[in-house]
């Protein structure tokens, strides 16, 4: 696993670099929706990402953001090539490469990289979360009250009723803060890192949580529905949280969506 590792960190900086290369340029933006955009650079990210794959490890699976999935053995790898596209695409600092190894399933190994910071988050099974070589842990707060939270909103804020505000609304009077940073691979390795307290979003993707999900756990955190139900892949909405918080979260939400 620590050459798979390895692989990986190594080819998420790779897409990393090239993402900063095309940063601040004109670059071609094309919508999946009315304010669902994709750019030349998460195509450019994608394609440098799964080639290399296939070049070192041809009978594995791949499911990315902007290709169609590729079926596989054992092996699935689960990439996002630019989390935070719309940050990018305005010249926003503020968005990552994201790739998980998942082995029967079960995801073994996350990897996402902020570019702009030259951040390097990892994560292993049973080995724990880093950054940079620094041995991750959730943060220590225990009220709601004094938490700092992240949290996004979906593509069809516009169309559904299912866009996240009345959550937003009845947290927000109950946190010390919360930001809405537009790359939910890089809020929840906040969150692992400590810097967050929680996080909460509906609607996000497997490419989106894949690597970051098991940062959280591997730091000590925890992850279920919003719900308080047990949260897999495939679950509409997710909440992270360091695992102190995470019953007030959910009497928070709860409350939000009776209302």
């Amino acid at each position: 696993m620590n050459e798979m590792k390895d692989f990986t960190v190594k080819l998420a900086q790779e897409a990393g670099a090239l993402l900063m290369e095309k940063f601040d340029q004109s670059i071609a933006v094309s919508y999946k929706g009315d304010i669902n955009l994709v750019t030349e650079a998460d195509k450019m990210s994608e394609s440098l990402i799964i080639a290399a794959i296939r070049q070192n490890f041809p009978d594995s699976g791949i499911l990315a953001e902007e290709s169609p999935a590729i079926p596989g053995t054992r092996l699935r790898w689960i990439i996002d090539p630019l989390d935070g596209t719309t940050n990018y695409a305005h010249g926003y600092p503020v968005f990552c490469v994201s790739i998980a190894l998942e082995k029967d399933g079960l995801v073994e190994l996350g990897v996402i990289y902020d570019p702009t910071r030259r951040d390097t988050f990892t994560a292993v099974r049973g080995r724990g979360a880093y950054l940079n070589g620094k041995r991750l842990a959730v943060s220590t707060t225990f009220d709601l009250n004094r938490s700092l939270l992240a949290t996004g909103f979906p593509y069809d804020i516009r169309e559904s009723k299912e866009n996240n505000i009345n959550y937003f609304n009845g947290m927000a009077k109950e946190v010390q803060a919360i930001r809405r940073a537009g790359a939910a691979a890089l809020d929840m390795a906040y969150v692992a890192a400590g810097r967050f307290d929680g996080f909460w979003e509906l609607k996000l993707q497997p490419w989106d949580v894949a690597a970051a999900r098991l940062m959280i756990e591997e730091a000590g955190g925890e992850i279920t529905e919003i719900s308080g139900s047990s949260w897999n892949m495939l679950s509409p909405n997710i909440l992270a949280s360091n695992g102190r918080i995470h019953q007030q979260m959910i009497a928070v939400l709860r409350r939000a969506a009776a209302r």
